[in-house]
């Protein structure tokens, strides 16, 4: 072949058409600060039912994150982004849970707080061999008691932690319980225990009672009462009123 058709990008093997390799973008603090409240606010919506589907749960924490106003002028995240940096952030910060958990439990005598950080980085850092990064993520989820039911990592031990499964979260946890509900549970009761509530019952009515004849008696009273008595005397008439 004539060299100039062999150097002719028409016969090139590798065309300027060819698609570029997409750049990962990496996640911010903010982004994940925004990730985290995404999910900790959806899996927490009384409207949505407990029973969605793992698909349509991460599509709203999508709508969630890309919706932030903090995050206006930057390229949105689609609900598999999401849904796996929240993954890497749920397992790691499950591992941390332990690890700070465990430095608490080994803190000596005249140790602070931040000896107490820097002792739970070097406990991860040793089982894990690698740093922890994540400890934004950590100060955001720590005190949230429906992110902790969900992340199995209670104890210190390596041998003793688990890794994270993927959740959607039971919303029905947040629901106080309706009428009908609270009364089929009363109906539910064992015996012993509706015999109690008829016996603590009875005892109300007793002292009812008891407090109706003391009032009764200071009212009576054709002397004049002493401090203490009219004391008495207008506590039991707003409590029997």
């Amino acid at each position: 072949m004539d060299p100039f058709y062999q150097n002719s990008p028409e016969f090139s093997s590798q065309t300027s058409e060819d698609p570029k390799p997409v750049e990962r973008r990496k996640w911010t603090t903010k982004q994940d600060t925004i990730l985290i409240s995404a999910w900790l606010n959806t899996s927490k919506d009384p409207i949505v039912s407990n029973e969605q589907k793992a698909g349509a749960f991460w599509k709203r924490i999508e709508e969630y994150y890309n919706s932030s106003p903090q995050l206006t002028g930057l390229p949105t995240r689609e609900a598999s982004q999401c849904k796996q940096r929240w993954g890497r952030l749920n397992e790691q910060v499950c591992k941390f849970v332990g690890c700070y958990e465990a430095a608490v439990k080994e803190q000596a005598s005249g140790q602070n707080d931040n000896d107490v950080m820097k002792a739970a980085h070097d406990i991860f850092e040793n089982d894990y061999h690698a740093k922890f990064c994540l400890e934004h993520a950590w100060r955001e989820l720590r005190f949230d008691q429906k992110w902790r039911s969900n992340c199995g990592n209670k104890d210190g031990a390596k041998d003793k932690r688990k890794e994270p499964a993927e959740v959607v979260p039971d919303l029905e946890e947040v629901r106080p319980p309706g009428v009908k509900a609270s009364k089929a549970a009363k109906r539910k009761k064992h015996g012993n225990e509706a015999a109690y509530d008829q016996l603590e019952s009875m005892l109300v009515v007793k002292e009812n009672i008891s407090k109706h004849r003391l009032l009764e008696r200071l009212l009576a009273h054709k002397e004049t009462l002493s401090e203490i008595e009219v004391s008495l005397m207008n506590k039991l008439i707003t409590e029997l009123l």
